[in-house]
This record gives C-alpha cells, sequence and structure tokens, in this order.
C-alpha cells in the first residue's frame, strides 16, 4: 500500500535540469536525485561537479554541454538525452542571466542575450521536451524557474524583468494547452538568493541591508531553500496543480 511519501518519490524518473553546473541549477538538480531521478545536467559550464555528486546518490547522469542562447543547439539537448536514457519525465528550465543598466541606457544586446537564454530557450526546450512526452504518449512535469520579478516591475533590470513575467504567462499557457495530455507546468519564483546574479546587490551594503529590511525570514535564501517545492512540483504529489508560480522568498511578497 502506498503512503503519502511515496507520491514524492522520483523513481525511475528522468529529469533535465538547465543551469545545472552551480547555484540553484545545481541545487535542485541534486534534490531531484536524491529523490531518486536520475539527471541530465544542461550548462554551457562543465557539470562534472554536479554529475559527481548525483552518482554519489546512486543515481545515473549525464553533463550536456550547450548554448541555450542558440536556438539551434535545443533539439540536440533532447536528442542527446535520449540517447543516454529511453524517456525524459522533467523538465526544469533554470538557466537564466541578468543584465543591470538604466533604462534610458539600455543596450539592445543586454536585451536580446537576457531574452534568449531567460525566455526564449524556456520555449523551445519546453516545446522539444512536450512533443517527446506526448509521442511517447507519456506524463511530463515542467518546472520553470521564474522570479520575485514575474510580479513586481524591478529597477535597472528590464529584460530580466520583461523575461521573467513572461515565464510565468508561458507557464500559465503550457499548463492550459497541455494538461489534457498529462503534462503538468508549473513555476517556482525563488526570492532573493545568495547567488552570482545577486553578488552585485550582496556586495552593496546598503541595498543589501534593505533587502534584508524586507524579508521576514530574515536572510538570503540558498540553493537548499528551492529543494523541497522543485520536489513537489516534479513528483505525482503536484498531480492536480497546474499553471500555478509558487513563490519560495522568505516572505519577500507576503510585505
Amino acid at each position: 500500500m502506498s503512503t503519502i511519501i511515496d507520491s514524492f518519490k522520483l523513481d525511475g524518473k528522468v529529469a533535465i535540469v538547465t543551469g545545472a553546473a552551480r547555484g540553484l541549477g545545481q541545487g535542485m538538480a541534486l534534490a531531484l536525485a536524491e529523490a531518486g531521478a536520475d539527471i541530465v545536467a544542461v550548462d554551457i559550464l562543465p557539470a562534472d561537479d554536479t554529475v559527481k555528486q548525483v552518482q554519489a546518490f546512486g543515481r545515473k547522469a549525464v553533463a550536456i554541454a550547450g548554448n541555450l542562447g542558440d536556438r539551434a543547439a535545443i533539439p540536440q539537448v533532447i536528442a542527446t538525452a535520449r540517447q543516454t536514457f529511453a524517456h525524459l519525465d522533467i523538465l526544469v528550465n533554470c538557466a537564466g542571466i541578468i543584465r543591470r543598466e538604466d533604462f534610458l541606457k539600455f543596450s539592445a544586446k543586454d536585451w536580446d542575450d537576457v531574452m534568449g537564454i531567460n525566455i526564449d530557450a524556456v520555449f523551445f526546450l519546453s516545446q522539444a521536451f512536450c512533443n517527446d512526452v506526448v509521442a511517447r504518449g507519456g506524463k511530463g512535469k515542467i518546472v520553470n524557474i521564474a522570479s520575485m520579478l514575474s510580479f513586481q516591475g524591478g529597477i535597472r533590470v528590464p529584460s530580466y524583468t520583461a523575461s521573467k513575467s513572461a515565464v510565468a504567462g508561458l507557464t500559465r499557457l503550457i499548463a492550459n494547452e497541455l494538461a489534457s495530455k498529462g503534462i503538468n507546468c508549473n513555476a517556482i519564483a525563488p526570492g532573493y538568493m545568495a547567488t552570482d546574479n545577486t553578488a552585485p546587490l550582496r556586495a552593496d551594503d546598503k541595498r543589501s541591508a534593505a533587502i534584508l529590511e524586507r524579508i521576514p525570514a530574515g536572510r538570503w535564501g540558498t540553493p537548499d531553500d528551492l529543494k523541497g517545492a522543485v520536489v513537489f512540483l516534479a513528483s505525482s504529489a503536484s498531480d492536480y496543480i497546474n499553471g500555478y508560480t509558487v513563490a519560495v522568498d522568505g516572505g519577500w511578497l507576503a510585505r
């Protein structure tokens, strides 16, 4: 007889995680592996460390090097993953970049670079993943990584705000179109996390203090804080949740 704890287990599942070489992506890849999934770690950076840590959990892992800003690379991610694994069950779209500059000075390159990784790649990789799942008549889970700026405007990050607002909308659309085909698509909106993207903010004593003052939890988040959410949304425990963006923010939005 299965229990509620069993519904969180990912034994026999295969998860693609983008941006898996470090930071939040690596943390979520390891969480999924700890829950039982095999991992396809996709990153423009070497993901050997992630592969080794996944294997330490007794799970299979493969690293795929690729620039997701290049649309032509995306079909190859799915094809390479399928060379190793017979099926793909979970996609975590975590790869992302940020550029900071005043709105009046923001360059076309900084706009295009961020949009290319943060939303174009999410769309095209999700599309390729869903086509693969539907073709084999299986079930799939997509977990997109949104942001506090999926809800708020922010300052000095116009392309990041636009891309993360788009991620929340695309998450809802995928859920609407593909729920009937056995695919759940949800998102996690991390709060202010101690990652490379926020290094400039944490280095600015004044800005860091202002941010921490608003967070009820009183601290920056860490990759470990996303583990429970990503396992939940990737597992059968969340089968009736679709098109929703879950904030993991230490209470930031509650203020």
